[in-house]
């Protein structure tokens, strides 16, 4: 990092912010580039709102991944009745 530069925070920027859904839902949320974790900040936290097509596929695997754990949930609940 040289003196024209500074580190990213990853917070509140003019054009976006950081994906919530994304935050609480992906675990490797911190290990992703910067702009990969950043939503348009005056749309809600989709897919479509992020600013990277890698933002978009990771934000859409992150919803599979929810559903299906969802859905072993509510097989195992069926059984346990």
């Amino acid at each position: 990092m040289d003196l024209f530069h500074r580190k990213l925070q990853g917070k509140d920027t003019r054009t976006g912010r950081d994906c919530e859904f994304c935050f609480h839902a992906d675990p490797d949320f911190a290990r992703r580039n910067p702009m990969d974790r950043m939503v348009v900040s005056k749309l809600e936290d989709t897919a479509a709102s992020h600013l990277t097509e890698d933002g978009y596929v990771k934000h859409r695997i992150a919803e599979l991944l929810k559903k299906r754990t969802a859905s072993y949930v509510k097989a195992d609940m069926a059984r346990s009745a």
